[in-house]
């Protein structure tokens, strides 16, 4: 049994209380701000899942099943469902590759297209709801894609984000 100094203190040997775990505060702060998109996307009709492709095809129409799923860091078969409930709900739709069947290209319908300007609420609801400016968001946004980033490196590949994240805060 590991030694503790004090109630509060944690022995180097013994695990981490909860509260002190990174992973256990980011899935807080995930599910307490997916608590706060929900109403929205709920009156939107769509998923998180679902806007996330949304998201996707705002930022580039167009895109093949395959660059969707890299670009939100899933596999094609997740997309597909997403995908089909879109088309379903009028809000993309579909297209295979004349010259390769293999790829499903995928593009907004109006419908799809004029969703975009609701969603600016969420935006500003996140930002009101967490009680941070909009430059500690960026920030902050940048640290957890600095980290993200990190983890999905190869272990033992070096990493340039501590550079990244120092450069960020000093410009």
């Amino acid at each position: 049994m590991a030694l503790k100094i004090k109630a509060n203190v944690v022995a180097p040997t013994d695990p981490l209380p909860l509260d002190e775990q990174l992973a256990f505060s980011l899935y807080g702060a995930l599910m307490a701000i997916n608590r706060t998109y929900k109403p929205w996307l709920d009156e939107l009709g769509v998923t998180y899942p679902q806007y996330l492709v949304l998201s996707t095809l705002w930022e580039d129409d167009g895109q093949t099943i395959t660059a969707i799923a890299d670009r939100l860091a899933l596999e094609p078969s997740s997309i597909t469902p997403l995908v089909k409930r879109l088309e379903q709900a009028d809000l993309l739709g579909r297209k295979r590759n004349s010259a390769d069947e293999r790829q499903v290209h995928v593009r907004l319908t109006d419908k799809g297209r004029s969703l975009r300007t609701q969603t600016r609420r969420l935006t500003e609801t996140l930002g009101r709801r967490s009680g941070m400016t909009h430059e500690q968001l960026v920030a902050l946004n940048g640290q957890i894609k600095a980290l993200r980033d990190a983890f999905a490196r190869p272990l033992g590949q070096a990493s340039s984000a501590g550079t990244k994240v120092r450069s960020a805060e000093s410009g």
